[in-house]
C-alpha cells in the first residue's frame, strides 16, 4: 500500500568524522572566525579554442573634455500652498521651463535632470544655491497623483483642488550638493582610480539619455525607452501589449568607455475604454461577468483620461456601490438669489444626469472607479474612462501570455543589427548639448571583437558508447541510457478526458526498452471520476490518491500522472506537493499533445534521472580525469533566488540550492529549498541555528540550513569523504551585490562547515548573469546566431574584474543571449582555460536535456527547484493583507513543506 501521509521528523545523519565530539559546543561558546574576501582581478585570458571573428553591440564613446567636472545639485519643487510636487511629469516640464525662463541666470548651462530630486550640469552654477517661480500655462491635474474632488464636480470642492494641486506657479530651488568629475572615467580605465568611482560620472551621463527619452515622450524602464508607435506593438492577450524599445547605457570596457544599445521588451496596458480591457483581461465576454475585486487590484495606480473633461487621474480605488447608488455629498446654492449654500447627497449617477447632462447607460450599475484619496474619494463612471497609452503592465503574465510576447518578439541576427543601427542613427545624442559640453562623440559602428570557439565535450552513454555532439546537440534515438533504472512497480493515474493512457504507457514501455530501461506493465492505470472534475484541485487530487491507495499492494517506485491541461495546470501543484512531501514517491507529470519518440525519449530522460539513473556522462568525468576535481573531493553548487509574482510584497521569495554528489561525478544533484522574506536577494537559511531538544531533553543550538544538509548528503554519497574544495555558482545578483555574496552568503557557508569540522575549503565563486543587454554577431555571417562554445574575456569585458561571455549553447531561434561570468573569488586555482571549460562542459550535464543549456546546469537546476517549491503553495492566493507581524515586530514567513525521506535525495526537479 501507499504510505499513509505523515509528518514525523526525519532522523538527522551523523556529523562528518573525524571532528571530535565537543567540536560543537566549543564553537558555541566562541565566535567562529571567519576569513574576509575581496572581488578579485583578471588573471590572464584564455587561449584555446578556434577563432572566430565578432561583433558586439558596444558603440565606442570618446570623452575629449576629459578636464570637465559635472556639478551635482539637489532640486525642491514646492505649489503655491507650499506642497511637494511628486510627478515627474510635472517636474520635468518646471524644469524644461526653468532653463528656457531663467537661462541667463544660470549661466546658460544645459541641464541633465533625472526627473527626481536630482541635476546635473557641466561645469558649476553661477551661484551654490537658487529660488525660481516657475510659470505653466497649463494645469497639469493629469500628471498629479492627488484628488480633484468629488467626481470632477466644477463647484466649490473642485475650485479648492485646483489651487492646490492645478497651480500654475511653482517654486523650484536648486543646491549645490556635489562634484562629479568626468576625469574618474578615464583614471578608473587606467586603474589609478577605483572602478566605484567611476560610476557617478557614468549615471550622469545615463540620466542625460534619459532625459533625452523622456523629452521625446517615451515611457522610461530604467535604461529601455518606449515610443508610442504602433509598429513597435505586440498584442500578448488579456489586454496587455508587448511594446519594443531601445537599452541605451554608457558602459566601462577594457575598450574604454562604450554605449551599449540593445532591443528591448516591456508590457503595457492596451489603451482604450477601460470596460474594454477588463474584458479581455478577465476573458469574460460581458461586464456583468467581472470580477470587480480582482479589476480593483489590477487597475490600481493606472492613469485614466476622462473624456467628459479632457484630463487625466490616477486610479486609487473604486466604490463600494454600483455608480446609481453611491452618493457624495456636494454644495449647492439655493434660492432666488442664489446666495445660500447647502450639501446635499446625490448619487454619482444622478450627479451626471442633472449637472452634467450625461445619461450614463452601461456603468449605471457598475462601481465608480475612485481617482481621489481615502479620505475624499473622487468617483468617475467606467464609460467615461480611457486608459492613456505607455502604461506598464507590473502584473505577472500568464504562461500564454509569456509564451506569445517571447514568440512575436523574437528578432533573427540581421534583423536585431538592422535596428540597432538605425538606433543608434536617429538617437540624436551627437546634438546633446550636455553630451557635447563634455566632448562625448559616440561611434555609429558596431565594436569588432575577437572571440574564441572552445570544442564540445565528449560524452559517455550505454554500453561504453562515445556521443560527439553536433552544434551543442545529441539524440539518444539509437543510443542507450548510460545507467538506466528498472521500473517494476508503478502506477498511471489520469486527470485528462482526452489521453489513452493505455496507449502512452505501451508506447514509453517500448521506448524504454529501446534506451536499455526495462519497465514493467503498470500495476494500475486509473482514471479520474467525471464528477469530481469540477471540484477544487486539492479535493481532485486526494481523491485520486483514496482510489489509488485502494487498489495498490505496495509502494510504487513512480507514478505517472496525465494533466488535463499543459501550461498552467493548476493540478500539478498539489500533485507535486502530495506525491513528494506527503506521501514520498517519485512522480512525472506529462501532458501529451503528439506522442512521438522524440517526446517520450524526453520523459525518459526525467524519469531515469529521477528515480537516480544516469543518462549521460562527461566521457571525462566517467573516466575520473576531471583536471583539479578528480584528486580532490570537490562540490559543486548552485544557487538561484526566485521571487514572487511582480507588484505583490506578500508572497515569499524561494531560495534554491543544488549541490553535486557521488565525487567525483559533477553530474548528479541534489537541492534544499527554503522560503524566505519577499524580494530578498541574499539567501539567508544557509546557516541558520535553532533550538532542538536532543536526547537527554535538553535544548541545543543545532544548524538547521541549507549547507549542513548538502555536506552531509556529500559526504554520505562519496564515500565519506568531506568537500575540500567548492565550486559556487550564483545566478540572478548584479554587480552592486557582488561583494554581499561574498561578506553574506559565502560567510554562511563556511559557519555551516566549520559548525561540522573546523577547517575551511577553498573556494571559488562564479556570478552567472543573463538578464543584460551584451549581444554577439558572427561578423562574416551575420544571419547567423555565434556557434555554441562561443566565449569573449577581451576588449568589452570588465576594464580590470575578471569577467567573460559565453554562448555554450545553439540559438536555433531568435539572436543567442551570451552568459556574462564574473569569478568573485578563485581560491582552488583554475587557469582561465581550464574554468571556461569547466564551464562549458557543466552546460552539456543537464540530464533532462539532449542539448547543451545556454547556463551550466547547477544553476539551472536550482532554477527548477525554487520553481517546483514554489508550486507547493499556493501563494498567489494569499491574502492581500500583510500577515501579522510577531511578538517582535517581524512579519512570520509561511515555511516551505518539506520533501519526505525517500525523495529528498532524488533529482526530483529534473
Amino acid at each position: 500500500m501507499v504510505s499513509v501521509p505523515h509528518f514525523e521528523e526525519a532522523v538527522e545523519p551523523p556529523a562528518l568524522p573525524p571532528s571530535p565530539p565537543d567540536v560543537l559546543s566549543s564553537m558555541e561558546a566562541e565566535p567562529i572566525a571567519l576569513p574576509t574576501y575581496s572581488i578579485i582581478s583578471r588573471p590572464s585570458v584564455g587561449t584555446t579554442g578556434k577563432r572566430i571573428h565578432l561583433l558586439a553591440n558596444f558603440f565606442k564613446a570618446a570623452a575629449d573634455a576629459t578636464d570637465a567636472t559635472f556639478s551635482q545639485y539637489n532640486v525642491a519643487v514646492t505649489s503655491e500652498d507650499k506642497r511637494t510636487v511628486e510627478s515627474k511629469g510635472i517636474r520635468r516640464k518646471l524644469i524644461n521651463r526653468l532653463h528656457q525662463t531663467y537661462s541667463s541666470e544660470l549661466g546658460g548651462k544645459s541641464f541633465a535632470y533625472d526627473g527626481e530630486r536630482t541635476l546635473y550640469t557641466v561645469g558649476p552654477l553661477p551661484d551654490n544655491k537658487f529660488e525660481f517661480n516657475v510659470f505653466l500655462e497649463e494645469t497639469f491635474a493629469s500628471s498629479s497623483t492627488e484628488s480633484f474632488g468629488a467626481n470632477g464636480s466644477p463647484r466649490e470642492e473642485n475650485k479648492r483642488s485646483k489651487r492646490s494641486f492645478q497651480s500654475k506657479t511653482f517654486t523650484v530651488e536648486i543646491s549645490f550638493a556635489a562634484k562629479i568629475p568626468l576625469q574618474s572615467i578615464v583614471l578608473s580605465l587606467k586603474g589609478i582610480e577605483s572602478y566605484a568611482n567611476s560610476q557617478d560620472a557614468l549615471r550622469v551621463l545615463d540620466t542625460v539619455l534619459r532625459q533625452q527619452a523622456a523629452n521625446r515622450g517615451c515611457l522610461l524602464v530604467r535604461q529601455s525607452f518606449f515610443h508610442n508607435d504602433l509598429r513597435n506593438f505586440i498584442d500578448v492577450g488579456g489586454g496587455v501589449e508587448g511594446v519594443r524599445g531601445i537599452h541605451s547605457s554608457f558602459r566601462l570596457t577594457e575598450g574604454g568607455l562604450s554605449l551599449n544599445m540593445d532591443v528591448s521588451t516591456t508590457t503595457i496596458v492596451k489603451p482604450g475604454p477601460v470596460i474594454d480591457f477588463l474584458l479581455s483581461n478577465q476573458s469574460v465576454r460581458e461586464p456583468r461577468y467581472i470580477d470587480w475585486a480582482k479589476a480593483k487590484r489590477i487597475l490600481k495606480n493606472l492613469r485614466v483620461r476622462a473624456t467628459h473633461r479632457n484630463q487625466e487621474f490616477k486610479i486609487s480605488g473604486m466604490s463600494e456601490k454600483p455608480c446609481i447608488q453611491q452618493l457624495f455629498s456636494m454644495k449647492m446654492k439655493i434660492g432666488e438669489d442664489n446666495n445660500t449654500e447647502q450639501t446635499v447627497d446625490i448619487t454619482v449617477y444622478e450627479y451626471f444626469a442633472k449637472h452634467r447632462g450625461i445619461e450614463l447607460t452601461s456603468s449605471a450599475y457598475f462601481p465608480c472607479l475612485d481617482v481621489g484619496k481615502p479620505n475624499r474619494p473622487n468617483f468617475l463612471p467606467l464609460e467615461l474612462c480611457s486608459l492613456v497609452p505607455l502604461q506598464r503592465y507590473t502584473k505577472a503574465l500568464s504562461p500564454v501570455q509569456r509564451a506569445s510576447l517571447v514568440e512575436k518578439s523574437r528578432q533573427k541576427p540581421q534583423e536585431k543589427i538592422e535596428v540597432l543601427t538605425n538606433a543608434i542613427g536617429n538617437s540624436g545624442y551627437d546634438d546633446d548639448a550636455v553630451l557635447a559640453a563634455c566632448g562625448i562623440s559616440i561611434d555609429k559602428q558596431f565594436t569588432p571583437v575577437e572571440g574564441r570557439v572552445l570544442e564540445a565535450p565528449k560524452l559517455k552513454v550505454g554500453k561504453n558508447e562515445d556521443c560527439f555532439p553536433n552544434n551543442g546537440r545529441w539524440n539518444f534515438k539509437t543510443k542507450k541510457f548510460l545507467q538506466p533504472s528498472h521500473i517494476g512497480y508503478w502506477a498511471v493515474v489520469n486527470f485528462s478526458k482526452q489521453c489513452d493512457t493505455s496507449y502512452i504507457t505501451r508506447e514509453l514501455i517500448k521506448c524504454g526498452m529501446s534506451k536499455g530501461m526495462n519497465i514493467e506493465r503498470p500495476f494500475t492505470l486509473l482514471e479520474e471520476e467525471a464528477q469530481m472534475r469540477k471540484s477544487n484541485p486539492v479535493a481532485r487530487v486526494e481523491k485520486m490518491f483514496s482510489l489509488l491507495q485502494s487498489k495498490l499492494t505496495d509502494d510504487p517506485k513512480l507514478i505517472l500522472c496525465v494533466l488535463p491541461e499543459r501550461k498552467n495546470c493548476d493540478i500539478y501543484g498539489p500533485w507535486k506537493r502530495k506525491c513528494l512531501s506527503d506521501v514520498g514517491v517519485v512522480t512525472q507529470c506529462i501532458s501529451p499533445l503528439k506522442i512521438t519518440d522524440q517526446y517520450l525519449t524526453n520523459v525518459l530522460l526525467k524519469i531515469n534521472s529521477k528515480l537516480g539513473g544516469i543518462n549521460s556522462l562527461l566521457a571525462i568525468e566517467h573516466s575520473g580525469h576531471l583536471p583539479l576535481i578528480k584528486d580532490t573531493p570537490t562540490m559543486i553548487l548552485g544557487m538561484d533566488v526566485s521571487h514572487g509574482s511582480p507588484g505583490r510584497s506578500d508572497i515569499p521569495s524561494i531560495a534554491a540550492v543544488v549541490g553535486s554528489r557521488c565525487w567525483p561525478l559533477i553530474s548528479r544533484y541534489r537541492a534544499s529549498v527554503r522560503s524566505q522574506s519577499p524580494k530578498v536577494e541574499m539567501i539567508d537559511s544557509l546557516f541558520k541555528l535553532v533550538d532542538k531538544m536532543n536526547d537527554d531533553g535538553i535544548l541545543e543550538k543545532k544548524d538547521d540550513g541549507i549547507i549542513r544538509e548538502l555536506l552531509l548528503d556529500f559526504y554520505s554519497s562519496s564515500g565519506n569523504r568531506r568537500p575540500t574544495q567548492i565550486i559556487l555558482f550564483r545566478d540572478g545578483v548584479g554587480e552592486s551585490q557582488f561583494q554581499h555574496v561574498l561578506d553574506i552568503e559565502l560567510n554562511q557557508i563556511i559557519k555551516a562547515y566549520k559548525h561540522i569540522d573546523g577547517d575551511v575549503p577553498k573556494f571559488t565563486v562564479i556570478v552567472a548573469q543573463k538578464n543584460h543587454h551584451t549581444k554577439l554577431f558572427q561578423a562574416n555571417a551575420l544571419e547567423k546566431n555565434v556557434p555554441p562554445g562561443t566565449v569573449v574575456d577581451t576588449n568589452i569585458v570588465h576594464p580590470r574584474n575578471y569577467d567573460f561571455y559565453m554562448c555554450a549553447h545553439a540559438g536555433m531561434i531568435g539572436t543567442s543571449r551570451p552568459v556574462h561570468y564574473h569569478v568573485l573569488l578563485d581560491e582552488i586555482g583554475f587557469s582561465s582555460d581550464g574554468l571556461q571549460n569547466l564551464i562549458n562542459s557543466l552546460s552539456y550535464v543537464n540530464q533532462r536535456s539532449t542539448a547543451a543549456t545556454s547556463i551550466v546546469a547547477p544553476i539551472y537546476y536550482a532554477h527548477h527547484a525554487a520553481a517546483q517549491m514554489r508550486k507547493f503553495m499556493n501563494f498567489d492566493d494569499l491574502s492581500e493583507a500583510s500577515p501579522s507581524p510577531d511578538s517582535e515586530g517581524n512579519i512570520p514567513i509561511q515555511e516551505l513543506p518539506k520533501l519526505h525521506s525517500d525523495v529528498r535525495d532524488s533529482m526530483f526537479f529534473c
